[in-house]
């Protein structure tokens, strides 16, 4: 089932529902009074979730709608994994030894700051003020369904919620500077999220799709998300030990080769660039620079 966050073109009260091709049909004509994503996954039984995949409705077109990001409001910063692919992690070497040059045999983990998490079609503010070397990071995020506690990789997928599309933006001489990566990826509008958050039942886990990204119409990067080096068993396992992974929580899980800083002579996004970030099963994510 493909869930989205959305408002009506001539209601700005945000509301759910189920992505159907090209039809959106609200949960509240199907009688269930979740008002946000949030509230679906903290507090939705897998037996209604079963409920809602299978109702009927006729729904909104598409046009009617303006989707949002599945989440606009994480109820926690990001949980985001540096370096998860080799090839990724030896672009990014190249780029800055010193920022980026670690061990990887243990995951790398940092947060992302998001107060409001924008939609597919919304802009990505460019903060020239802050930055003259913005990138994208296409990314496959897991959400979780309930609270995880000291728990197992054979456990971790019965933790899940869903998946959707991350774009990790990150200003990189920002994040450089700083030593560490948490305001070079954190400004305003760094956060775009969609189209839709897929429930976990619609993969085999852990996923192994094709992730990929084109900016201005030009293939850049061309994954798989089997290739993570750090799996979601893994990283939701190591999480738990430490902390209780709270429902809600939002994991990015790295991005592959092909950004921007792993390129010999770098042009950084633009005021005007598309980046069009895909996964297999979940859609593609459009954001230009503004």
């Amino acid at each position: 089932m493909k869930l989205v966050s959305f408002v009506r073109k001539n209601d700005s009260r945000e509301e759910v529902g189920i992505l159907r091709e090209d039809r959106v049909l609200p949960l509240v004509e199907l009688g269930y009074a979740y008002a946000t994503m949030n509230e679906l996954i903290l507090r939705s039984t897998p037996e209604e979730r079963a409920a809602m995949a299978a109702a009927a409705g006729e729904g909104l077109p598409l046009d009617a709608v303006t989707l949002l990001s599945p989440i606009p409001r994480p109820l926690q910063d990001v949980l985001c994994l540096g370096l998860n692919y080799y090839d990724h992690a030896a672009e990014a070497s190249g780029f800055s030894k010193d920022a980026f040059g670690v061990e990887l045999a243990a995951p790398i983990f940092f947060s992302k700051r998001v107060a409001y998490s924008q939609g597919s079609g919304a802009p990505i503010p460019a903060h020239r003020d802050l930055t003259e070397k913005l990138d994208f990071e296409n990314e496959l995020a897991v959400v979780i369904g309930r609270d995880a506690d000291n728990i197992s990789e054979a456990e971790a997928g019965d933790y899940v919620f869903g998946y959707t599309i991350l774009n990790d933006v990150s200003a990189r001489e920002v994040q450089t500077k700083h030593k560490q990566w948490y305001f070079g990826k954190s400004l305003e509008g760094f956060c775009p999220m969609g189209p839709c958050l897929v429930t976990a039942d619609e993969f085999s886990f852990p996923p192994a799709l094709r992730i990929s990204t084109t900016l201005n119409g030009k293939l850049r990067q061309d994954s798989s998300t089997s290739l993570l080096i750090h799996s979601i068993p893994e990283i939701i396992s190591t999480l738990s030990r430490g902390m209780v992974l709270r429902a809600g929580s939002i994991i990015a899980t790295g991005t592959p080769k092909g950004v921007l800083m792993g390129d010999a002579d770098p042009r950084f996004l633009q005021p005007g660039d598309e980046i069009c970030c895909a996964i297999e099963g979940i859609g593609e994510l459009i954001n230009r620079v503004e």
